[in-house]
């Protein structure tokens, strides 16, 4: 048969005219109802695409400008700012933080500007490092530079100089992330935690380090294996409570104390002490004379996914909080006021100025829609004189697992993993980046 599109002639073809219209009208009914199904059938897989994609914003929600508000900085770092390169590379340089258009869903708290300083970076960028300052030495230990990759040392960084200058090994049998850590003013505990790459067990391994002769030597190990418990040296002992349970999921709600004193365990066994009253994670532990305070945190985390040799992080419902904990010399706890959002991934993110607890990023509630982590950019203080919260800052880029330090009035913080821009702030980049800023609290 001739094809329709061509003109035939009239003897061959009774009814050429109906026959070529009848010939159209299928053809352009079959070519409409395919582009039907195609435009169908891309509209299903984009929603499911957009419910699995890590990199989706909610683009139908109202544009934000957070604006930067109330802090107002020297005429001289002004000039100064706009003759400074970004610092990459180590290099010095001054940036206010950047103007952020969020979703609605993602809005940052009100926040007065800060202007940051960027400082040498740390020798390899890490997420879920852990660090504690001695003086004008901060200690900065393992973390994931990625998840199948993950540090076994420690680096030194030294606020004097503003320079990173030593470099200690961890020992072998010693967890890489989810640490519990605490100082003495020389010596560091360190206790539990990750060992390996990926979601791998944990260890019930604990050891402590005298940063003067830089030697390492065990400790009890802890009961049961926990990742990321909230730790502290508190009235001579060792304080260690929560965390995630062996499956990485299940939050722990033990307690357990050791009596340590000069980097040596006075006892062999761990003394069972009152529950903490909400487990899990990732969460602040500060002591100030006769309270310790346990903030922030989350309930679930990654687990290993069933059958993989490599142990591969397979994702789980987290329920992120903001509840502060308070336990005195009753060895009761007590409710304080919740810190102004949800956050986690804070136990090295936070330093003491001016009886006043500062925590910088971290993470918070999921989005309602994608159920994607969301990353924190604001610096908070909780004032111990008043026991309120307030949001003092931003930092320049939202970030969780921050280190934190302050020396000679300035803010540090370094390493993390970063949000993926100004208008989204699910993480992306491992950094190693180190920033500050002057900090002046009344």
């Amino acid at each position: 048969m001739a094809t329709p599109t061509r003109f035939h002639h009239p003897n061959n073809h009774p009814y050429p005219h109906s026959s070529s219209k009848i010939i159209i009208f299928f053809c352009l009914s079959a070519f409409l109802g395919l582009a039907l199904f195609a435009n169908v059938f891309r509209a299903s897989l984009s929603a499911h695409y957009l419910s699995i994609a890590t990199n989706w914003v909610d683009t139908n929600a109202p544009i934000l400008l957070i604006p930067n508000a109330t802090a107002t900085p020297d005429i001289k770092d002004k000039d100064k700012d706009k003759n400074q390169d970004n610092g990459k590379g180590g290099k010095s340089g001054k940036r206010r933080g950047p103007d952020r258009f969020l979703s609605s869903t993602f809005a940052d708290l009100p926040a007065p500007e800060l202007y940051w300083e960027q400082m040498p970076s740390a020798p390899v960028p890490r997420l879920d490092g852990y660090s504690v300052q001695i003086n004008n030495m901060f200690y900065v230990f393992g973390g994931y530079e990625h998840l199948d990759l993950v540090h076994s040392h420690v680096d030194v960084f030294d606020f004097t100089v503003n320079k990173w200058v030593d470099q200690i090994k961890m020992p072998d049998e010693m967890a890489n992330s989810h640490l519990g850590v605490a100082t003495d003013g020389r010596y560091v505990y360190i206790v539990t935690g990750q060992y390996g790459t990926q979601c791998r067990g944990p260890t019930t391994a604990s050891f402590t380090l005298d940063t003067v002769t830089k030697k390492w030597k065990p400790l009890p190990p802890l009961p049961e294996p926990r990742y990321a418990p909230a730790t502290q040296l508190w009235k001579g002992r060792l304080h260690v409570m929560g965390g995630s349970k062996e499956n990485r999921h299940t939050p722990g709600l033990e307690h357990w104390s050791l009596a340590v004193k000069d980097g040596e365990a006075l006892e062999q066994q761990w003394r069972e002490e009152v529950p903490v009253p909400r487990g899990g994670p990732h969460r602040a532990c500060v002591a100030v004379g006769d309270r310790l305070f346990v903030i922030g945190g989350q309930e679930g985390d990654f687990m290993a996914k069933p059958g993989s040799p490599i142990f591969k992080c397979s994702r789980r419902v987290e329920v992120v909080y903001g509840d502060v904990y308070m336990l005195e010399a009753d060895m009761k706890w007590k409710i304080l006021p919740a810190m102004p959002k949800a956050n986690s991934h804070i136990e090295c993110a936070w330093v003491l100025v001016n009886n006043s607890i500062v925590i910088t990023g971290g993470t918070t509630e999921k989005h309602p829609v994608t159920k994607r982590m969301m990353l924190v950019g604001e610096v908070f203080r909780f004032d111990l004189n008043t026991m309120t919260w307030s949001v003092i800052g931003k930092l320049p880029y939202r970030i969780k697992t921050t280190l934190a330090g302050f020396w000679d009035g300035w803010l540090y913080f370094t390493s993390g993993q970063r949000d993926r821009g100004p208008d989204n702030p699910q993480p992306k980049k491992v950094v190693g980046e180190m920033w500050r800023t002057k900090l002046h609290l009344s």
